[in-house]
């Protein structure tokens, strides 16, 4: 019992907060200046809405597996854990290209 609890547990969605962000590399160096306050406003907004499904997913998936033993939210498409990860990483990203800038964020 104990080892399917395991598995069924490691099928709920990620906590948001514990999502790393992908590297992004340089992915943005040839972005002009004056484009990536706009940008990293725009991304940062997706990070937030992300978060917020994701911990949604992450809710919905302890309760399932509490009440029902089935991770709800996951199997229902609502674990965005690889979307938060790639969004993060872009804001990272231009953050650093913000920085390369001279703009201050």
């Amino acid at each position: 019992f104990l080892s399917l609890a395991t598995i069924t547990l490691s099928a709920c969605a990620t906590r948001p907060s514990s999502i790393a962000p992908v590297s992004m590399g340089n992915a943005f160096s040839d972005v002009p200046c004056a484009q990536v306050p706009a940008m990293l406003e725009t991304e940062r907004e997706r990070v937030d809405t992300l978060f917020r499904q994701q911990r949604k997913a992450a809710t919905g998936d302890t309760v399932g597996v509490v009440f029902i033993g089935v991770p709800v939210s996951s199997l229902a498409g609502g674990n965005v854990a690889e979307e938060l990860a790639t969004s993060k990483g872009k804001v990272r990203a231009l953050e650093r290209r913000a920085i390369a800038c001279g703009n201050s964020f």
